[in-house]
């Protein structure tokens, strides 16, 4: 079973989605605690939220989850939050800081290794291939990374999350016309509050392929999951009262990000 899933399309937007997946090998789940068998931490249901949003955007998914190898961590294991509480290239702990694997089953440096090139490697070949893919036809090309998250989660970050998380790195990895635009339409969404570089600034897929004096550009959306599903917590249910209102503005940001990739020139 391939351990990603792509999508091709026309369009110069491309959704990635690294943390839907929830594929886990039987000997990986044998060595999960019950903590870590919850799965708690998976970006749910993101993949159905923005489907159909766009035109013939590319997809690339990975299938396999976050605590089998993150896919949107430093292959080098850097942190992407100095001096913060985060997860790395493979989990310890859940969110909430809770251990996840079996006493003297946690993983080993070659349990890394090993995952590197079984899943991350794969995952970002086929995410490298389809920007280059993307950017022979247009010369641009817009990297949108799908992400959500618990709107209260203590371990990481005080108070509530804002509904809108947007990452570029302070402004490094996109135009700033794709910037403003997202932040804008944001802003304007009544009912929803949001933030540019916050907590999540862009994680290490953003802030890898994001150049944008190449034609690459990259952004993140870190969604509160309070905006789609009917409870943030088992069995993660996906609300479709609140994924259609959220869905209007999620599609007003993705259609004029198009717009605006289709209007760059190198």
């Amino acid at each position: 079973m391939s351990v990603f899933e792509v999508k091709q399309g026309t369009s110069p937007v491309i959704l990635g989605f690294p943390h839907t997946g929830t594929d886990v090998p039987a000997d990986i789940w044998e060595r999960l605690n019950e903590t870590g068998r919850l799965l708690a931490d998976t970006d749910w249901h993101i993949h159905h939220l923005y489907d159909g949003l766009l035109d013939n955007p590319t997809v690339v998914r990975a299938t396999f989850h976050r605590y089998v190898l993150d896919a949107n961590r430093d292959p080098a294991g850097t942190s992407l939050y100095p001096g913060q509480n985060t997860t790395g290239l493979i989990p310890e702990t859940d969110f909430d800081g809770k251990p996840i694997w079996k006493t003297g089953a946690e993983p080993t440096e070659a349990d890394i290794a090993e995952r590197l090139r079984t899943y991350h490697a794969p995952y970002h070949a086929a995410l490298a291939a389809e920007i280059e893919r993307v950017k022979a036809i247009h010369g641009v090309v817009v990297l949108y990374d799908c992400h959500s998250i618990r709107s209260h989660i203590s371990f990481l970050f005080d108070g509530k999350l804002p509904d809108f998380n947007i990452g570029t790195d302070m402004g490094k990895t996109c135009d700033p016309a794709i910037e403003q635009a997202t932040v804008a339409i944001a802003a304007a969404a009544t009912g929803y509050d949001s933030i540019l570089n916050g907590r999540f600034k862009g994680g290490w897929t953003t802030r890898h392929y994001g150049r944008p004096e190449t034609g690459v550009h990259a952004i993140q959306m870190e969604l509160a999951q309070s905006t789609h599903l009917t409870t943030e917590a088992s069995p993660f249910a996906y609300d479709d009262a609140k994924a259609d209102k959220l869905r209007i503005h999620l599609k007003s940001i993705l259609t004029r990000i198009e717009e605006i990739a289709l209007g760059l020139k190198r």
